[in-house]
């Protein structure tokens, strides 16, 4: 497949070409990557996750509660894709409004992993990485609000890249939890992953989170050959499988041959990340979602008075898993409960930064899980706090805002993909993809 390097360079005739070849291969795949073929604009074609607005899309977010909706603006990084060369091209899967780790929930039914059809690509952005790992999609964008760019790129075996909160803007990004959320790349590789980063980030003035602190390009300063100090996670490793254990010990030692000075370290704060972050993006998602009523936005169900409408439209509109966050956020917000969960949860959130700003102090960069197992199998998680705990290595990112990159290292023994991920200091992109890169050739992973 051709590299958003080498697709940069091609003719207006030549990308044309490349767009319907694309298609077709897409339609041919059964994957169910893409939703839908639209296209916006001229250049090379980027992939769209389905909750990011293009003015005169349907943009739905995954959901039956949007049908119908047609997006009247466009998101600030389809713009900035359009003002360097690219162009979005076709929307994909992903869980419902970005609620699951499996692509499960999602109105259109699921996406499968190319790497073995009976196995789930991962969420929310499972239709960006596989269609990326297909071959179906050169590069595509997608959001991470707790690991949907980085936990279906390791189960998908290509790069997702998590940028720093407040790096990239949210303006027209369909809201989940707004203290989390960040859009960010899927690519086949780290080069490309910094082309389409420097290509969707910077200051935006209509988003008022985001950061005003200089972009300078990173894929023109990539140095794979610096030498850093990475720390790893003693403790964080416990968790996952036997497979994910072996390719992160065989993962220190290409590091460390390859220069780079490992730190063993312990975080203690690990086992209250996932009540932290499950508590903080519920309350957000209650009260971001609570605008899809039936009245301004997509479908509206029948009622015989206001009230009635409002609870016939949400019941019908919103899956299984969108109830249980809302139905949560709400709890956690409600009068007396408010301060024993949500800010107690905001305070734990603290403390979890805290601990990352002391491990900077001494490291360049966190090697970590990005999940605790391999992709598994459709329909095989039905606990939603099975699904909740493959989170468990990627929430704390977002929770402390930081940014972070996943990329393939190894295969387990049925041949799925092995994601690991480096953590950077907060803005500080450009080590982070230095040590990526540095990692790539250290691996050199073959699909």
């Amino acid at each position: 497949m051709i590299t958003l390097k080498e697709a940069l360079t091609k003719s207006k005739e030549e990308i044309a070409t490349l767009r319907v070849e694309l298609e077709a291969k897409a339609k041919e795949s059964g994957l169910n990557a893409y939703i839908g073929f639209e296209s916006s604009g001229e250049g090379v074609p980027i992939l769209i996750k389905d909750n990011i607005q293009v003015e005169g899309w349907s943009v739905t977010s995954g959901s039956k509660i949007l049908q119908g909706y047609i997006a009247p603006y466009e998101a600030t990084a389809i713009t900035n894709l359009k003002a360097n060369g690219m162009m979005a091209y076709g929307r994909s899967n992903m869980d419902e409004f970005a609620m699951g780790s499996t692509t499960e929930s999602s109105y259109y039914g699921v996406t499968k992993n190319p790497y073995g059809t009976d196995r789930v690509p991962g969420g929310s952005s499972g239709g960006s990485a596989a269609a990326v790992a297909s071959g179906i999609a050169i590069a595509a964008l997608g959001s991470d609000t707790g690991g949907s760019i980085r936990q279906p790129a390791a189960y998908c075996g290509c790069v997702g890249f998590k940028p720093t909160y407040g790096r990239v803007s949210r303006f027209g990004l369909g809201a989940y939890a707004s203290s989390l959320d960040q859009i960010g790349p899927i690519t086949q590789n780290v080069e490309d992953a910094a082309i389409l980063y420097d290509a969707i980030a910077g200051h935006d003035p209509k988003d008022s989170t985001s950061s005003q602190s200089e972009c300078v390009s990173i894929a023109q300063n990539l140095n794979a050959n610096r030498k850093l100090t990475i720390a790893v996670i003693d403790n964080y490793i416990s968790e996952a499988s036997e497979s994910i254990q072996k390719a992160y010990a065989n993962t220190v030692k290409a590091l460390e041959d390859a220069g780079h000075t490992i730190v063993h370290k312990n975080m203690q704060n690990t086992k209250y990340d996932i009540a932290t972050y499950y508590i903080v993006a519920t309350a957000e998602a209650a009260t971001n979602l609570a605008r899809f009523d039936g009245i301004r936005y997509g479908r509206r169900a029948e009622g015989k008075n206001l009230q009635e409408l409002y609870f016939n439209s949400r019941s019908e509109g919103f899956g299984d898993e969108v109830k249980r966050r809302i139905l949560l956020g709400n709890f956690v917000l409600s009068s007396g409960y408010y301060d024993a969960y949500y800010l107690k949860a905001q305070k734990v959130r603290h403390l979890i930064r805290d601990e990352f700003t002391a491990i900077f102090d001494e490291v360049d960069l966190i090697l970590s899980p990005v999940a605790p197992s391999v992709a598994p199998k459709i329909g095989s998680i039905h606990d939603p706090l099975e699904m909740y705990k493959s989170d468990m290595y990627t929430i704390a990112i977002n929770l402390a805002g930081l940014p972070a990159l996943s990329l393939p290292v190894a295969k387990d023994d049925e041949g799925m993909p092995i994601g690991l991920q480096l953590i950077g200091k907060a803005f500080d992109e450009q080590t982070l993809f230095d040590g990526s890169l540095s990692l790539e050739q250290a691996i050199n992973y073959i699909k």
